[in-house]
């Protein structure tokens, strides 16, 4: 086993993460929704509210064109999502959240907002704060989709 000392910042950042990911999975399948994999969930998150290019979906998550595809036919058929003609190029064609994914969000919402009360309650409120503010400065360099 690594000493806490010893572990590096990309880990530390990961556990946390993959916790909430795990509360996250936990209670979304409890409520019915089972039918999804890691793998799809982060291209479902990439889909903005007005749909997104499955391009744009492929970069953001870092993979394939391919494998992009693949991922939104299989949540097209569990109905997470639908896929819609792009008003600003006839040719092209939207990824857009169905009502599935929409009534999934909402109670994902809910779950990452407990955990963040509870990560609050231990780190304190100011560290809470500084951790946010630290982790937004870092995106400005590190999320190339980060809006200006």
């Amino acid at each position: 086993m690594v000493a806490e000392s010893e572990l590096n910042t990309g880990l530390l950042l990961f556990i946390p993460y993959r916790a909430l990911e795990n509360r996250i999975f936990g209670v979304l399948a409890e409520a019915g929704f089972d039918d999804f994999t890691p793998a799809q969930a982060r291209v479902l998150q990439r889909v903005g509210p007005d749909g997104t290019r499955l391009t744009e979906l492929a970069e953001q998550a870092q993979i394939t064109k391919q494998t992009a595809g693949f991922l939104v036919d299989q949540l097209e058929k569990a109905g997470y999502v639908r896929r819609a003609p792009d008003p600003t190029d006839k040719r092209a064609r939207l990824v857009c959240l169905a009502e599935r994914a929409w009534a999934a969000k909402e109670i994902a919402d809910a779950v990452v907002a407990e955990v963040e009360r509870e990560w609050e309650t231990h780190l304190g409120k100011r560290r809470m704060q500084q951790l946010r503010e630290a982790l937004t400065l870092l995106r400005e360099i590190t999320d190339p989709w980060a809006q200006a």
